[in-house]
This record gives C-alpha cells, structure tokens and sequence, in this order.
C-alpha cells in the first residue's frame, strides 16, 4: 500500500543495525500514536544519505516499526494508497487515535480545573499531560495559557499575579511560561521537604491523620500562596525604590588637574603658586618629617601598650600564684623548715599571732662545771739563809 518513490543512488542500502533499532520499539495499536511517530522520527534522523530524501527512507522504515494490529491494518490498506509520507501520518493517526478521541480530549483541555488537593505544580503537570495526549489540539500558545490561569484557585491566581507584577495575562506567553516554571520547581521543592518531614515524625498507626491530612495540606498550601504573594509584593516594591533612587546613567567624576605642575588639585592649591616667603621644597620636607614622626610615635604607642598589657599579665599571674600558694599552705606545715640557729627554741608563736614563751629546752651538750679550786698556802721564805760559798 505504500508507495516508495524511485531511489536513483547507486550505494544505497538500509543497514540492518537500523533496522534493528526500529524494532526495538514496535508499535502494537494499544500504545499511544503520537509517540511511537516522535521515536520513529528520532530514529530516521541518525541515518542520512545525500541522494535520498528522508521522507523515502521514513517510508521503507515505518512498516518495520508495526506489529500484531498496526501491521494488519497497514497490510488491509488499498494498494498504492499511501504515496506520501504525509499521507501515511495522516491515515495512521486517524486509525489509531480517531476523531471522537481528539473531540474528548480537547474538552478536556477546556474544561480543565485545578482539583481541591491539587498543588500548583501537580496542576501544571496535569495540564502538560492532557496537551501531551492530544498534541493535535490545534490551541495558540495564549489559548493553552489563559486556559490554565482560569482552571486555577484565587489564591494562585493572585501569586501568578504579584509575580508577574500586574496581571498575569498582559504578560508575553514566554515570560508566562517562565513565571509558572519557575513557581511550580519552588512548590515542588517545598512539597517534596513537607513530606518527607511528614513521613519521619508521623507514627506507624495513625487512624485521625488521613482524615485531617486534606484540611492540613489544604492550610499549607493557603499559607504558602499568601507567603509568595507578600514576598512578591516586596521584592517589587524594593525594585520600585532601586529604580527611583539609582541614576539612570552614572556620572563621571570630575577631576581637577592643575594647569601649573599638572597635579591632582586645583590652581588656587598649588604650592608653587603661593604668595610670601613659602617654599614648596621646604613646605615639603616639613610635610614628611611631620609624617615620619606621626609614624613613629604611633609604632611606639602601639610597643609601649603591647609591653603594658604583657606586664599587667605577668602581674596578674604572680598575684594568681601567690594566691594559690598562700592557699595552699594554710592546711599543712611547710616541709623545708629553717634550724634554729642557736641550736635552742627561746619562744613559740603560732600563726595566729600568739606567742608562748615556755621554759628553754635543754641542750644535747653537757657543759663542763668549773673545778673548785683551793688556795693553798705558800711556805714561808724568812729562815732561809743563802748558800755559803
């Protein structure tokens, strides 16, 4: 039934590695027509020849991608019926996914509400899979968009509204498309946190939860539109204000250059243009000395504060030591004790203040008594006669 147009290439042949790929993924008549037509077209593109048109190689290709069904109602179709490949997506699409179909699903898409437990971005998915069914749907952009803003909840519509800062629907279908994509990640990163938190800290039997689960995701939800809505308020607001006080092109400072030595300063404050007995040269090391001295008494106020704070430490620790020491010594007696040097203990006194004056202790040495002696009486020398010689 197909008709394959003339192929005038001499070295053209279908290799049997893709053939093989588009059988990879057969279509049966119960999968969805739409998508088996986007595979086969990805597939056909890896393969092209520079005296063949891709549309001849789509029809030698499309009857390997059906099998059990599709095959038998491509087989049962009037021969040299299909001479284009227009003809045969045509023809393909309304067997397998007929008028009565696209008629239901494009009400759908119509008649399309955001559910009471739906959140914004299981809404926006919902809506991109009822226009991924029917792609046929023949909608403008600005149709689909208006569509989903008029299926939503108020509170939604006046978040999709504050962000876009005026109503939603006067935006370009692009900068829509951005705002609903960026609005359905931050929900969808909100809801994945609030149940796994939900998941952890709720108990393994619990018969109240899925009752009042609605309500509470219902609250959330609320909260959290009325939290974009004010956020959104304020970040335009603040962007009000940037725009009022920023300039709206910024302005070159001036800069003077004196026309004398070409310096950064104007000509009245030139030093070489001054009047009297003023000398640049001398003006000049004055200037310097009196830095180098500021330089230097600021180093030594920066030494001698360092040496104070080292000395006000070092003081604080000996007063901390001694302290310790003194403590420390109040429950016992000192073990290094200093002799009496008289080798004798004439008074005691406690550390009370008291003193004991006792009776000496004796010594360990025994002093020697002086002897007693007698005066013994000298003989008399008058009787004695000298010797005769």
């Amino acid at each position: 039934c197909i008709v394959v147009p003339p192929i005038n290439a001499n070295n053209f042949k279908l290799k049997q590695t893709l053939i093989n790929l588009v059988q990879s993924n057969q279509f049966t008549g119960r999968q969805d027509p739409h998508n088996h037509l986007g595979f086969f077209n990805k597939v056909t593109l890896t393969f092209r020849h520079p005296e063949v048109l891709i549309t001849t190689i789509k029809l030698l290709l499309f009857s390997f991608s059906l099998e059990g069904e599709a095959r038998t109602w491509l087989d049962k179709e009037t021969p040299h019926s299909i001479l284009t490949w227009e003809d045969l997506v045509l023809k393909f699409i309304n067997q397998f996914f007929p008028p009565s179909k696209t008629t239901y699903l494009r009400n759908e898409i119509i008649n399309f509400l955001q559910k009471p437990n739906e959140t914004f971005n299981e809404a926006w998915e919902h809506f991109k899979d009822l226009l991924r069914q029917c792609p046929h749907h023949s909608f403008s952009e600005l149709h689909q968009l208006d569509t989903f803003y008029n299926a939503l909840n108020p509170n939604v519509q006046d978040a999709l509204d504050s962000a876009a800062g005026g109503n939603f629907l006067d935006k370009i279908p692009r900068e829509c498309l951005a705002i609903i994509e960026s609005k359905s990640k931050v929900r969808y990163s909100r809801s994945r946190v609030t149940d796994s938190i939900m998941s952890t800290n709720a108990p393994l039997s619990s018969s109240s939860l899925p009752s009042h689960s609605f309500d509470l995701q219902q609250i959330a939800a609320s909260l959290e539109d009325k939290l974009d809505i004010q956020m959104n308020r304020f970040e335009k607001s603040l962007n009000d204000i940037k725009a009022f006080v920023t300039p709206t092109a910024p302005i070159k400072a001036v800069e003077e250059v004196c026309v004398t030595c070409g310096a950064n300063h104007s000509y009245n404050h030139c030093p070489l243009t001054r009047g009297g007995n003023e000398f640049p040269i001398f003006h000049d090391n004055i200037q310097q000395f009196q830095t180098t001295a500021v330089k230097h008494q600021q180093e030594f106020q920066t030494k001698f504060e360092r040496k104070q704070d080292e000395f006000q430490n070092m003081m604080m620790s000996f007063m901390q030591n001694l302290h310790n020491n003194k403590t420390s010594n109040l429950s016992y007696l000192p073990s290094n004790t200093i002799p009496n040097p008289r080798n004798k203990s004439k008074a005691i006194t406690t550390r009370s203040g008291i003193s004991y004056d006792g009776p000496p202790i004796p010594s360990s040495v025994v002093e020697k008594e002086p002897e007693a002696t007698k005066d013994m009486e000298l003989p008399s020398t008058e009787n004695i006669q000298p010797p005769s010689v």
